[in-house]
């Protein structure tokens, strides 16, 4: 059974995603009449949702295939299976969006990609970290915007400046930062969402004059953009990496038009249609 057929038994749906459009594309959801089960990384993620009798809350990372293809199977076994899985990750959670193109694949479980816009706006797009080499940085205040993992190798590339990170306020970011080798008064740890006010006054405490982020075409991207732009602050962007081949990929106005059985790209899905017609 696949696509157009299982809207017939089943009215679930999962959602991976996080605190970008993860809140708001849940409530639309809901309001279709979805029963969603929604998977985040972290607790903080999980209080961006409003709670509902139709709304499950899953905290934690993915064990990767095994862990997707568990999930898949706990909900057969239930008696209610997914009609449809949504993937609404972080452009460059590449990880989690190779695991359930495989695994849906497979199984011929339908899935589709949420595709965040390009957003326009003057910045120099990098397709990889060792490509700060060629940017003259030496002497820059440079804010590394891209998260704790990869602070090391922007370090690294980057030898010339002056480094400062904006990170989240983990255990694990605080270690990876120390580790890089970031002096301690060159840290500074916020949650996601954090008004535009205080990202600023961070950039004007530091004397910051380029900021390294992701081209994640989120609301991450949207408030350096600005910042930069009032500040007049050099944007280095990290390219976002390339979609998964064969995923069915939509921007937020088609991929709700498909939930709510108003598009026909592949096969239309409602909680509510009735059988296909003959």
């Amino acid at each position: 059974m696949h696509r157009a057929e299982m809207h017939q038994e089943s009215r679930r749906l999962w959602l991976l995603s996080g605190t970008g459009e993860g809140p708001v594309l849940a409530q639309q959801l809901l309001a279709m009449g979805w029963q969603l089960t929604v998977s985040v990384v972290t607790p903080a993620a999980a209080l961006a949702y409003s709670a509902s009798d139709d709304l499950t809350i899953q905290v934690g990372a993915l064990a990767g295939e095994a862990g997707v293809g568990a999930e898949l199977a706990a909900a057969r076994a239930a008696g209610h299976p997914y009609a449809v899985v949504v993937d609404a990750s972080h452009p460059f959670a590449c990880q989690v969006s190779r695991d359930l193109a495989a695994v849906c694949g497979r199984q011929q479980q339908r899935l589709l990609r949420l595709l965040r816009p390009a957003l326009a706006g003057p910045a120099t797009l990098l397709p990889a970290l060792e490509d700060l080499q060629a940017v003259p940085l030496a002497g820059q205040n440079l804010l590394l915007a891209i998260g704790a993992r990869q602070l090391a190798v922007a370090m690294a590339q980057s030898r010339g400046a002056r480094h400062h990170a904006r990170l989240l306020p983990t255990a694990n970011s605080l270690q990876q930062a120390m580790a890089a080798g970031l002096e301690p008064d060159r840290v500074a740890c916020l949650r996601p969402g954090s008004d535009l006010a205080v990202e600023r006054a961070l950039v004007r405490r530091w004397r910051i004059t380029t900021v390294l982020a992701r081209q994640s075409g989120g609301p991450t991207e949207q408030l350096w953009r600005r910042i930069c732009r009032s500040e007049g602050l050099g944007l280095l962007l990290l390219r976002r990496p390339q979609e998964q081949a064969g995923v069915e990929g939509l921007d937020a106005e088609a991929l709700l038009a498909t939930l709510a059985g108003r598009s026909v790209a592949g096969a239309a899905l409602s909680p509510d249609a009735g059988p296909p017609a003959p």
